[in-house]
């Protein structure tokens, strides 16, 4: 292993054409699932969860076995780590063992410190801040619907609901990373970070993209290819549902917001939904909605990006091809 090691810690933690690549090769395994196995004998990806998980547990465990390794799943409550132990001792035990570590936690702190402590490729399953994987999945999903990789570019695209969360960064950075128009709308008191925003926007003016953010609904899911949306009410907060989601009625995705985007706009969520809040269920159900095809892809993107890190890693080219 004598390339360069490499991480997957926020979204533009990637250039435009390295995220090109990476979708490039989640296409192919959506074409043909033993695309490749870039993991050469019985090695092992670490996974750990710190949060519950149906698509990133189902889809990484999955994944990992089909590209050739084994995949080590972790709960919270199985490991020290839930226990208090350091994540910089972790971090220096597993990379003894295991190719590359996959973690679905709390603050983007502990992904960032699992990455400077380790010698093999850290990749963030989700973190309160930022979620890549998915991001790379719902690109994924609009290459499949659109064209291919190469009609991203220029592609608008809609965010609405809770902008202050990790959806709503990595659609500004992801997006912006692909080139795209990149609408994001919430409620006052819900919006992005600003340095997010900023570093959307820096991004977006060496890719060709262009980042909106605003408190209209309307203004944002005017003429898109795609909405995507998300729970209003982040895991465990699900008792305080009543009072948490006040504020985002107004940002429904239903039938009438959808008739502002384009006649064939897609309609994407990154799952659990929860039918009559965020979304309803004629739209969630209905003929626009790509959301299995988006769940699927988690599949094929987290192949995709493991390969590619793996490649760089070794600076074998070939397992980019």
């Amino acid at each position: 292993m004598n390339g360069e090691l490499r991480h997957m810690l926020r979204d533009d933690d990637v250039t435009h054409e390295e995220q090109r690549q990476i979708l490039e090769l989640g296409m192919r395994f959506r074409a043909d699932r033993l695309h490749r196995r870039p993991f050469e004998g019985p090695q092992a990806v670490a996974v750990i969860f710190d949060k519950p998980s149906t698509r990133t547990r189902s889809s990484f465990s999955i994944g990992v076995a089909e590209l050739g390794g084994y995949p080590l799943v972790i709960d919270k409550s199985g490991s020290q780590l839930g226990r208090g132990e350091p994540v910089e001792d972790t971090a220096r035990v597993l990379t003894r063992m295991a190719s590359a570590i996959v973690w679905r936690t709390f603050g983007q702190e502990r992904v960032e410190t699992m990455a400077e402590y380790s010698t093999v490729p850290v990749v963030n399953a989700l973190t309160d801040q930022f979620h890549p994987c998915q991001v790379l999945a719902d690109l994924l999903t609009l290459a499949q619907h659109r064209g291919g990789v190469d009609a991203l570019p220029g592609m608008s695209i809609a965010y609405v609901g809770d902008a202050s969360n990790n959806m709503a960064n990595s659609y500004l950075l992801g997006g912006a990373t692909a080139g795209m128009d990149v609408r994001v709308a919430g409620p006052y008191g819900f919006l992005p970070d600003p340095q997010i925003v900023a570093k959307a926007e820096a991004i977006a003016s060496d890719t060709g993209g262009r980042i909106l953010v605003t408190t209209d609904p309307r203004e944002a899911v005017s003429g898109v290819d795609c909405v995507f949306t998300d729970t209003w009410v982040s895991m465990g907060e699900e008792a305080e549902y009543a009072i948490r989601s006040k504020p985002f009625w107004d940002y429904q995705v239903n039938d009438a917001l959808m008739t502002l985007a384009k006649p064939d706009a897609l309609f994407q969520h990154c799952l659990p939904a929860y039918r009559g809040k965020e979304v309803t269920a004629s739209v969630i159900d209905g003929p626009r909605s790509v959301v299995w095809d988006e769940a699927e892809n988690r599949l094929h993107a987290q192949k995709a990006l493991l390969t590619w890190l793996m490649g760089q890693l070794r600076a074998d080219e070939s397992l980019l091809a």
